[in-house]
């Protein structure tokens, strides 16, 4: 049981905007990926789900953007965990088997039903505020990751342009 890349994407993403707001009011999709080193176009759509979900707040237009709204700071990990992952994930087997429950269960199922309630328990207490804490700059650096571009959208971005520039290189447009 371990959480999904959309989950870590989510939770840093607000974290970063609700740091951003006392300079500027909203922060752009593209901005957030840059900083965070995360995919441009999956982060996107994680930020749109969450302003669907209420937690965030979005502007169209050249100015516009995601920003946090009343009652971001007070939502707990679990709220984001639900809205990324769903209600379903602390019911998942570790070891990813259909028929694993109490009548049923797998060699680690009664180790991990501990972990369960006291991870559950950690992320219904922490709220986004929580993990707000020390210098801004540092803070950025500690929830930004290396990229590698593995994503999608830009393994297909690259090689159109390198199509692209096959196509020139060789006298064909």
């Amino acid at each position: 049981m371990l959480f999904s890349k959309s989950f870590g994407y989510a939770v840093r993403g607000v974290l970063y905007i609700t740091l951003m707001q006392d300079s500027k009011q909203f922060v752009q999709a593209e901005e957030i990926a840059v900083q965070l080193s995360a995919p441009r176009y999956f982060m996107s759509k994680i930020l749109k789900n969450l302003v669907k979900a209420g937690v965030l707040a979005s502007s169209k237009g050249k100015t516009g953007g995601f920003t946090v709204n009343e009652k971001t700071r007070s939502l707990s990990l679990s709220f984001l965990a639900e809205i990324t992952d769903g209600t379903d994930m602390f019911n998942k087997c570790v070891l990813r088997l259909q028929d694993c429950d109490v009548n049923n269960p797998c060699p680690v199922h009664e180790q991990m039903h501990g972990l369960r309630q006291r991870l559950q328990a950690l992320l219904s207490s922490a709220s986004i505020n929580d993990l707000l804490h020390g210098d801004k700059e540092h803070f950025i650096k500690s929830i930004a990751t290396a990229y590698k571009p593995t994503d999608f959208n830009d393994r297909y971005a690259n090689r159109k342009s390198h199509r692209a520039t096959n196509r020139i290189t060789n006298g064909k447009r």
